[in-house]
């Protein structure tokens, strides 16, 4: 089981991409990620090989209507 906080920004990607988000690519220094009938578009920052806060984690998944036990699922 993962925790919510000090997760990679990488993987945190790769979780949205296998949940059904669009990887838009790299605008500056975060990915944008895009999914159908979703009209928003979550902004993921990679800074240097930080880890993304436990806020930003649950503000992105509030974002894409996702819960927690959701994300889990595609987090590997």
């Amino acid at each position: 089981m993962v925790s919510p906080s000090d997760l990679k920004p990488d993987r945190v990607i790769r979780a949205f991409e296998r949940a059904g988000w669009e990887n838009l690519g790299r605008m500056g220094k975060h990915f944008k990620l895009r999914k159908e009938g979703n009209r928003n578009i979550l902004s993921v920052p990679v800074h240097g090989g930080k880890t993304l806060k436990k806020g930003l984690v649950f503000a992105l998944l509030r974002c894409a209507g996702m819960t927690w036990e959701e994300f889990q699922r595609h987090y590997r």
